[in-house]
C-alpha cells in the first residue's frame, strides 16, 4: 500500500440518512419485504443504495446504524436487520393506542469491504411515512480498520 493509498483509507467519508417513503403505510404482506428507503437526503460515499435497499461498506471498518420505525393504526410494527443476508437484529413493537407510536435502535458493527446491511419488514407488519419522515434509516463510518 501506497501513502496515498493510506490517506485515502483512513480519510473516507461515508454517511447516509434516509426516510422510506411519503405515501403512507407500507407493508402487510404475505412475505417479508425488503425495505427499499428511497427518500434520500445525505449519502456521502455513495454506499447506500435506494433502488436495492442495500447499504454496502466501502471498506473495512466500524460502523454505526440507526433506524426509526412508525406505526399509525397498525398493531403491529417491526423490523430485521441483515447482514451479507444473515438476521441479525429483530425488534418489535405492540401498538397498544391509536395515532403515531414509534421504535428507534441502534447498532454497532464491524464491516469488511463490500459487506451488506439490509432492513426488512416482516410479514404482516406494517409501517407508516409520509413528508414528516417517520420512518428513517441512517449510518456513518466511525473508523476505519
Amino acid at each position: 500500500m501506497t501513502y496515498i493509498d493510506f490517506v485515502l483509507l483512513t480519510e473516507r467519508k461515508v454517511a447516509f440518512y434516509t426516510s422510506l417513503t411519503n405515501r403512507g403505510h407500507v407493508g402487510f404482506s404475505e412475505t417479508d419485504m425488503l425495505l427499499k428507503f428511497n427518500q434520500v437526503y445525505t449519502n456521502i460515499g455513495d454506499a447506500y443504495n435506494p433502488s436495492t435497499g442495500f447499504f454496502t461498506a466501502p471498506v473495512r471498518g466500524v460502523y454505526y446504524f440507526q433506524f426509526t420505525l412508525c406505526g399509525v393504526m397498525a398493531e403491529t410494527m417491526g423490523v430485521m436487520v441483515y447482514k451479507n443476508n444473515k438476521k441479525i437484529m429483530r425488534n418489535e413493537e405492540y401498538k397498544r393506542w391509536s395515532g403515531h407510536q414509534y421504535l428507534t435502535n441502534s447498532v454497532v458493527l464491524e464491516l469488511m469491504a463490500g459487506d451488506e446491511i439490509s432492513l426488512v419488514l416482516p410479514s404482516d407488519f406494517l409501517l407508516y411515512d409520509d413528508g414528516d419522515n417517520n420512518t428513517t434509516f441512517s449510518g456513518s463510518l466511525l473508523f476505519t480498520l
